[in-house]
């Protein structure tokens, strides 16, 4: 007995030191990066840094300038930022951008969702209708924006006229406090495939055995649809809000081809009103403004982190 004990114990010594000696090197092999990593690496931070970061960081220290873009500059500190929050022109422009962004993807969303559980049910042509779908995402904007501007400025109230609809006899691009109305429109007939995609992505993943056992337990349709699909994909929900927010946020080539910010400024978005002002000399006080806009940025990245990890955690 006493033998068996011995070598038993030696044996299990020897595992240990094994263990304790191979520990180090897997430690080692696990910190060791294949140098292909370093390959793709590299030329896309030296791009970033290039095109990105160095262009950034000049801006904003010409925000804190009088400069037009060319000739000579002088230091003025922070009057262009203290300038802008009492501008009307921006204010305006910063309204009509997270107003729009806001309605545009509660509509994204809400079709988009929708839409995506239609084609992830028990119907027919399903792979043929998620194809039609998804061709306005992959068609230019500045074209859809042109084809629409045609529509409501000629189709539309030819048609209205003919119909004898009077509201429909003008065009909803003229008028300034209906206009929006007609970009958000564009703009969600763009996005919703996008987020479509994603939607189906999520509802896919939902297990069928779920929908089974409440289809036993007596619920309806409607009632899975609430208390099984929405909270079982609310994680892409959020990802669909947050990503489509941004990118609203940053909307410019369909209100170039549908109003051009127009009628006067009343469409203008915040990128517009950037672009506008380096055309026209304001070089310094757009640059403070579009600091002020990359500022707003990095704070919905950070909620969207923030979101997503909470969900994660659940």
């Amino acid at each position: 007995m006493s033998s068996i004990s011995t070598s038993t114990t030696s044996r299990q010594s020897l595992q240990k030191q094994g263990r304790q000696k191979q520990r180090p090197q897997t430690q080692r092999s696990r910190r060791r990066v294949e140098p292909i990593f370093y390959f793709f690496l590299v030329p896309s931070l030296i791009l970033f840094t290039l095109a990105i970061t160095i262009p950034g960081i000049i801006g904003i220290f010409f925000s804190f300038t009088n400069s037009i873009g060319i000739g000579d500059w002088e230091f003025i500190g922070l009057t262009n930022y203290i300038a802008i929050f009492s501008d009307p022109a921006i204010l305006q422009s910063y309204l009509f951008t997270f107003g729009f962004s806001i309605v545009t993807v509660i509509a994204v969303n809400v079709i988009a969702f929708l839409l995506a559980v239609g084609l992830t049910s028990r119907i027919r042509m399903k792979s043929a209708l998620r194809t039609i779908f998804v061709i306005p995402m992959v068609v230019s904007g500045i074209i859809i924006a042109y084809v629409f501007n045609f529509l409501f400025s000629n189709s539309l109230p030819a048609a209205g006229a003919a119909a004898g609809i009077p509201w429909l006899e003008s065009s909803l691009l003229a008028n300034p406090d209906l206009a929006w109305i007609a970009i958000v429109l564009v703009t969600a007939w763009q996005a919703v495939p996008g987020a479509l995609l994603i939607y189906i992505a999520g509802l896919v993943a939902v297990p069928g055995d779920v929908y089974e056992a409440a289809e036993i337990d007596g619920a309806s349709k409607f009632q899975q649809l609430l208390k099984i699909t929405l909270p079982l994909v609310a994680g892409y929900v959020v990802i669909n809000i947050i990503l489509g927010f941004k990118g609203f946020l940053n909307a410019y080539d369909i209100i170039v081809g549908l109003t051009n910010g127009g009628p006067g400024t009343s469409t203008r978005s915040i990128a517009m009103t950037v672009i506008a002002g380096f055309n026209g000399g304001d070089y310094a006080y757009q640059m403070a403004n579009a600091t002020i806009f990359f500022v707003v940025a990095i704070l919905i990245s950070l909620l969207q982190l923030s979101l997503t990890r909470g969900r994660n955690a659940l």
